[in-house]
């Protein structure tokens, strides 16, 4: 039987981002923080559930992300924004920056003072390869250049998640939290991979509870079909007018490169060879120098 997919932003929020759901959403921002967080949260308290309706399901632009507010043993006002992203919509290093900011300044109105300021740190699990490293996980800081071990602030926390990465990894280790987590998020994970992780975890066991308990619903799996063809048909656009865009730029490269080559005296038919243009093309070009 095909699971659903975890992943699926309106079945994450479902899972993870409502209120109840704040003993799996603190063990997943443990498992991701694990690497580059001094202390754990130890609290956590989910902040916004975006209203879902007919209406805001099928809006291709809406994405559901949610909010919450931690602490550890030595640090409040930590907070955290998780985002799951599909597919590349060719804009997410500018999106994460632009919602870590609001949140960052929204932290204090004017006329505070400046220590009220938040630490805030963006979660982006994405299904496609854009950080161009090798791991799975990723982590951004404000660091010094020369010293790499230097950090800033600690204000500023940015991590993406790459699916495609991780499912290509080839020594998954179950006994690792954030595997652990990735392994039951990802929507083709094993039914015998699933009995053996919420065997062990039980926020994990919690998660799959609430999963199995919402797409049993008949509403819901009316507006998840609604939400998954909303998202494919958005990403389907986005993508041939950026695969439009690139050929226009290449097709402006091409003309300029005619231009140069005319100016230096080449042949019409090599620069036809040199650039695929049209042979008319190219004799238009020339004409106008």
């Amino acid at each position: 039987m095909e699971r659903f997919n975890p992943l699926n932003d309106y079945l994450f929020l479902k899972v993870m981002g409502e209120e109840g759901d704040e003993e799996q959403c603190l063990a997943f921002l443990n498992a991701v923080l694990s690497d580059s967080s001094e202390k754990p949260l130890r609290l956590v308290k989910i902040l916004e559930n975006r209203s879902v309706s007919a209406e805001n399901l099928g809006d291709k632009s809406v994405a559901f992300a949610f909010r919450a507010i931690g602490e550890t043993e030595t640090q409040k006002n930590i907070k955290a924004e998780i985002e799951v992203q599909l597919k590349d919509l060719h804009n997410m290093t500018e999106r994460t920056l632009y919602y870590w900011a609001r949140e960052y300044a929204a932290g204090i109105k004017e006329g505070e003072d400046y220590s009220g300021l938040p630490r805030v740190i963006t979660i982006n699990i994405v299904n496609f390869d854009h950080i161009k490293l090798e791991k799975f996980h990723t982590a951004f800081r404000l660091r010094e250049d020369s010293r790499r071990d230097y950090v800033l602030t600690d204000v500023m926390e940015i991590h993406f998640v790459n699916m495609v990465k991780f499912r290509k990894k080839t020594n998954k280790q179950i006994d690792n939290t954030l595997e652990r987590w990735l392994m039951f998020l990802d929507e083709y994970a094993t039914p015998d991979t699933l009995a053996e992780i919420v065997k062990i975890d039980p926020a994990i066991a919690k998660a799959q509870m609430r999963l199995e308990a919402v797409t049993a619903n008949e509403e819901f799996r009316q507006n998840y079909e609604l939400r998954r063809k909303a998202l494919s048909d958005w990403t389907t656009g986005v993508n041939t007018a950026f695969e439009r865009g690139v050929e226009k730029g290449a097709e402006k490269e091409r003309f300029e490169i005619a231009g140069s080559a005319l100016a230096k005296g080449l042949s019409v038919d090599f620069i036809q060879d040199l650039t695929g243009l049209k042979i008319e093309d190219i004799i238009a070009l020339q004409n106008k120098k």
